[in-house]
């Protein structure tokens, strides 16, 4: 006789709450991030422009990932949104997207007047198909957009060749990957510019910010100046002439970069933690027949931001709601639909009635069938929220609830 389920009224699996990065249980917090805050607040300048904490941080950030410009900037939104202004596009230029990120990889391209145009993935790794991207490129392509989903980085050396092919700049948005690699290369240091969140619950987090790295000269001073209203503060002009072109003000404060700097020395130990838990859930489900642990290409490495967690022989939504009852968190299904059904774009929903810039130039129709594999995949997916203060006994528990569930929805669901 199988045990009741949690959702049935049955005892939960997971016997103590699980940490999560809405509590300090689930983040590195510690004296390293009060010093610095209290530093900031005792300069009396919590502003960037006078301030030293968000230009250390930026500093830092750089030697970290090897390269010579990283800028700041107040979300992962933001940042994304900087490396699109920093391309300086016409009205109808067009940036290719995979429809499973959030929308804050997106929307920067339509606040620009551009056009994303969606592109499908791969179907056992989520992230963008290259052979779809090549066939997904037109005349006004300037550009693609490698979202390096949930800790999993895309096949940086398919995308390269297509973006070489075609003079199309090549984007990472490693808002979910820190320190994921691809061909022995750390993501963010392959494409043309990335850019990185430092929202709540991202791999370290001083709970809103962002930031953009580059090695192209030319892109990274258009991003910085993007952030700070296009404003040349070097120059000490204070005139109207000073704003060179419409821009936004994007930028970090000190309490935000204090935050940062601390975080950063912990980003490798919370990539190594997250990695190690994985792969033990890995090998504990490796054995269950209905489940599909995340798939990982040998040439990359992932860095689990979520333990993207298959179902087969079982409906996902109905598996998954049975699977958080037990006391796992997770997103079931993840963001449920592939973004272009979006209101967004189905109806469209942009400035005021107009539907601009997508009424205008989008050759693309926003319906259901658009990207099939995406849409595949999400319906069979759990997002299993994971940390960097998951122990093996968390896991242990985690994986107990997984097995009782698949016991439940897949009687002969343990392979032998």
């Amino acid at each position: 006789m199988r045990e009741r389920l949690a959702i049935h009224g049955g005892p939960r699996a997971i016997r103590e709450p699980l940490p999560t990065f809405l509590e300090s249980a689930g983040r590195l917090f510690g004296c390293e991030e009060e010093k610095l805050v209290v530093e900031a607040l005792r300069s009396g300048c919590l502003s960037r422009n006078g301030g030293t904490m968000v230009g250390r941080m930026e500093a830092e950030f750089a030697r970290l990932l090897g390269v010579p410009h990283a800028i700041a900037c107040s979300s992962g939104t933001a940042a994304v949104h900087l490396t699109i202004a920093a391309l300086d596009l016409e009205p109808g230029d067009e940036v290719i997207v995979p429809p499973i990120t959030d929308i804050g990889s997106i929307v920067p391209i339509l606040w620009q007047n551009a056009v994303p145009v969606f592109a499908d993935v791969d179907p056992h790794t989520m992230v963008l198909d290259a052979a779809s991207v090549r066939d997904a490129i037109g005349p006004r392509t300037r550009a693609i957009m490698a979202v390096h989903l949930a800790g999993q980085a895309c096949d940086m050396g398919a995308l390269g060749q297509i973006a070489r092919a075609h003079r199309l700049a090549l984007i990472e948005d490693c808002s979910q990957a820190y320190l994921a690699s691809c061909d022995g290369r750390l993501v963010g240091t392959i494409g043309d510019m990335a850019c990185f969140s430092l929202q709540q619950s991202k791999h370290i987090t001083c709970g809103e910010g962002g930031l953009v790295v580059t090695a192209n000269d030319a892109f990274a001073h258009r991003a910085r100046l993007f952030a700070d209203k296009a404003w040349p503060r070097e120059s000490g002009g204070l005139g109207s002439g000073r704003f060179l072109f419409l821009a936004q003000n994007y930028r970090m404060s000190e309490l935000q970069g204090a935050v940062a700097l601390a975080q950063l020395s912990k980003v490798q130990d919370s990539v190594s933690r997250r990695r190690a838990r994985a792969v033990e859930l890995t090998e504990k489900l490796r054995a269950v027949e209905c489940l599909i642990p995340p798939r990982v290409p040998q040439n990359t490495q992932h860095s689990y931001w979520l333990y993207m967690l298959g179902v087969k022989d079982a409906d996902a939504r109905e598996f998954g709601d049975a699977l958080t009852a037990e006391g796992v968190r997770a997103w079931v299904q993840y963001i449920i639909d592939p973004l272009y059904l979006s209101p967004i774009f189905t109806e469209p929903r942009t400035y005021g009635t107009s539907g601009w810039p997508l009424t205008q130039f989008s050759r693309q129709e926003y319906r259901r069938g658009l990207c099939p594999n995406a849409e595949r995949a999400l319906r069979r997916v759990i997002a299993i929220w994971w940390n960097e203060n998951y122990s093996s006994a968390n896991v242990e528990q985690i994986a107990e609830a997984a097995m009782k569930v698949s016991r439940h929805y897949a009687p002969a669901g343990v392979r032998t």
